[in-house]
């Protein structure tokens, strides 16, 4: 077993952090921008439309969708990461390499994941620390508020994970960010609460998994949901364990390892 665990071991440190530095060192392409549209949604959303808006849910506009800010920059660049990484590894061919020699694909989908993971962390740290300037944030619930940004940066990573195994061209990497993965962030209740909306569509929005990630989010910020805490985050460790055996059943199989 320590035979097979050592090389296992040292194989996904080497992704890990080959993941980090491939996202740290060009910085100002993946963390720079975000952080750049965080800041205009702060200033157009919080500040200006937010005092025609008054307050919601007992708190200012400009802390109710504090939050939900936080948790959209965590999806789209945990997703973002692992999609453009594992794609280019394909594309080089370099993923060959990895995938004939003595590495689990565990290890392999693991590395991959974490690295998508701990840049979405990364970019929503930075998010967090920029709307300081411009509201006052006061964690109601720190363990709910880690482990549903652990498990959101997760899931994100690994559907980038599948988009990356069915890519066949760069431009098959980019249509579900925009035609899927925008749309549900955007009616996820980032900006508003489901409350607003007359009973038929509150029905309908609760089918949005973004919906229950972010309010989830909330409540561990602010104290404050639209949906049942347990009942999302149930979703979200279901979602997480489903969608990691079938990635984990892509990479064994090798299906769309070559582009």
């Amino acid at each position: 077993m320590s035979s097979e665990f050592g090389p296992n071991l040292v194989a996904l440190q080497t992704i890990v952090y080959r993941e980090v530095k491939r996202f740290m060192r060009i910085w100002p392409q993946t963390l720079l921008p975000p952080a750049i549209t965080m800041v205009l949604y702060f200033v157009i959303f919080g500040n200006l439309i937010g005092r025609q808006i008054g307050d919601m849910g007992g708190f200012t506009y400009m802390e109710y969708i504090v939050p939900g800010l936080i948790m959209m920059s965590v999806i789209t660049n945990s997703y973002g990461n692992v999609v453009s990484s594992f794609f280019g590894s394909k594309f080089q061919r370099s993923i060959e390499e990895l995938m004939v020699s003595p590495v689990s694909p565990h290890t392999i989908l693991i590395g991959f994941t974490i690295g998508g993971v701990l840049r979405g962390l990364a970019v929503g740290l930075i998010v967090t620390i920029l709307s300081l300037f411009f509201t006052h944030l006061q964690v109601h619930h720190l363990g709910v508020t880690i482990l549903v940004v652990v498990l959101t940066a997760t899931i994100f990573s690994l559907l980038g994970f599948i988009n990356a195994v069915f890519a066949r061209n760069f431009d098959d990497i980019s249509i579900i960010p925009t035609f899927v993965l925008t749309p549900l962030t955007y009616l996820g209740g980032v900006f508003y609460s489901i409350t607003l909306l007359p009973p038929f569509w509150q029905t309908v929005s609760l089918a949005n998994p973004v919906l229950h990630m972010v309010n989830a989010f909330r409540y561990g910020i602010l104290g404050v949901s639209d949906i049942r805490i347990g009942i999302a985050i149930t979703f979200m460790l279901v979602a997480t364990v489903v969608l990691y055996l079938g990635c984990a059943r892509l990479l064994v199989s090798g299906r769309g390892m070559r582009t």
